[in-house]
């Protein structure tokens, strides 16, 4: 059983990019689905492939012409035993604006820089650089 699939993945995706793998399995749920659209839209990953059979999604990496990775690093913010909830004006900025963080709003998840142009808060999920 597992307790923080959203930690779960975060650690995989981070394992893979320091290991160079081209792709790697995460499990599936509409929360990570979610995150990982914003993260493709922000250009950290290529794409990702959904395989229903398993309920796994292939997360595809993106790295650089000398095979540096995009993602730098991940970390887990708001944890299922202490949530984090921020206002609006609040978002944190991620290494000056080479980073995002992933805020989940009432209007589903979304990049902080969205969240602040909307005016919008929530739940603190992560930041990735």
């Amino acid at each position: 059983m597992l307790n923080d699939p959203i930690a779960d993945m975060l650690t995989r995706v981070r394992n893979a990019a320091q290991q160079k793998h081209r792709y790697v399995d995460v499990r599936v749920s509409k929360q990570i689905l979610f995150m990982l659209e914003v993260l493709k839209e922000d250009g950290f990953i290529q794409h990702y492939v959904v395989n229903e059979d398993k309920k796994l999604v292939r997360v595809y990496l993106k790295y650089d012409k000398s095979r540096n990775s995009f993602i730098q690093g991940l970390k887990r913010i708001s944890s299922p035993g202490r949530r984090i909830y921020v206002k609006w004006d609040e978002v944190p900025i991620i290494r000056r604006g080479l980073g995002m963080s992933l805020v989940s709003t009432s209007k589903g998840i979304m990049s902080g820089t969205n969240a602040r142009k909307q005016h919008m808060g929530g739940e603190l999920i992560c930041a990735v650089w």
